[in-house]
């Protein structure tokens, strides 16, 4: 069994780089986005810099990800991951070193006690939010500076806390156990609807153990399912 978040994307990257490891749709604004292994370690990799040179976090520290599926979010919760912390998705408020929100959070994420504070607006092609909430700076204007090569100061064991209170291994342990439960294959092209699955562990984790791909709707237009089922190559459908 993969025991840590960061080993299972970093299996995930070393079987195929280049094909897409997770695609994104949403149906309200017609955004298709499509990471490859590789683009997704990148945004990972850099995200995890913001963290550890931009914001002097490490092992122990605790950032809330006050954020809906989105492959955005994907790579903020890697990203986290890779740098060591423990991420927090509530119930808080609570004190946290670092925060996530979008627009639908903003005003919830006001009464975090938290140190740096960064929104993201989820658009299209990662441009910037505007206009910027008072207090936050944007996350996909201030990640981009950063390398896309991260090594850790201390790998990220089993028995560190990873989400909610909860450590890497269990968490391992549970997304395994979920793939099989959802019927998640190795090597599956896997349609998930962010409406009915909102939970990382589904839309994210799941997959990610089983090495499986993902395509992930948000506003699924069920009119166009089969259409997308068949131009995505899906192999299962989470609906």
């Amino acid at each position: 069994m993969t025991e840590t978040i960061p080993a299972a994307l970093a299996a995930a990257v070393r079987r195929d780089p280049t094909t897409p490891l997770l695609t994104w749709y949403d149906d309200a604004t017609g955004d298709r986005t499509e990471l490859s292994g590789a683009t997704m370690d990148n945004w990972v990799a850099k995200t995890a810099n913001l963290l550890v040179d931009g914001a002097g976090l490490g092992p122990g520290d605790t950032a809330a990800v006050l954020l809906p599926p989105h492959w955005q979010t994907a790579a903020i919760l890697l990203g986290g991951w890779a740098a060591g912390l423990e991420l927090l998705t509530g119930p808080g408020p609570q004190p946290v070193d670092a925060l996530f929100a979008w627009p639908a959070t903003v005003e919830a994420a006001t009464a975090w006690p938290a140190g740096d504070r960064y929104a993201t607006g989820l658009l299209p092609l990662a441009m910037p939010l505007r206009p910027l909430p008072p207090g936050f700076v944007d996350y996909t204007v201030e990640v981009r500076g950063h390398g896309d090569r991260f090594v850790a100061s201390q790998p990220v064991t089993a028995e560190d806390a990873a989400l909610d209170g909860t450590d890497h291994g269990t968490i391992s342990a549970a997304a395994e156990a979920r793939a099989q439960e959802l019927g998640i294959a190795p090597g599956a092209r896997v349609l998930i609807d962010a409406g009915t699955h909102p939970d990382p562990a589904d839309w994210l984790l799941a997959p990610l153990y089983a090495g499986a791909s993902i395509v992930l709707c948000a506003n699924l237009d069920r009119a166009a399912l089969d259409k997308r089922v068949a131009s995505e190559n899906v192999t299962l459908t989470l609906g």
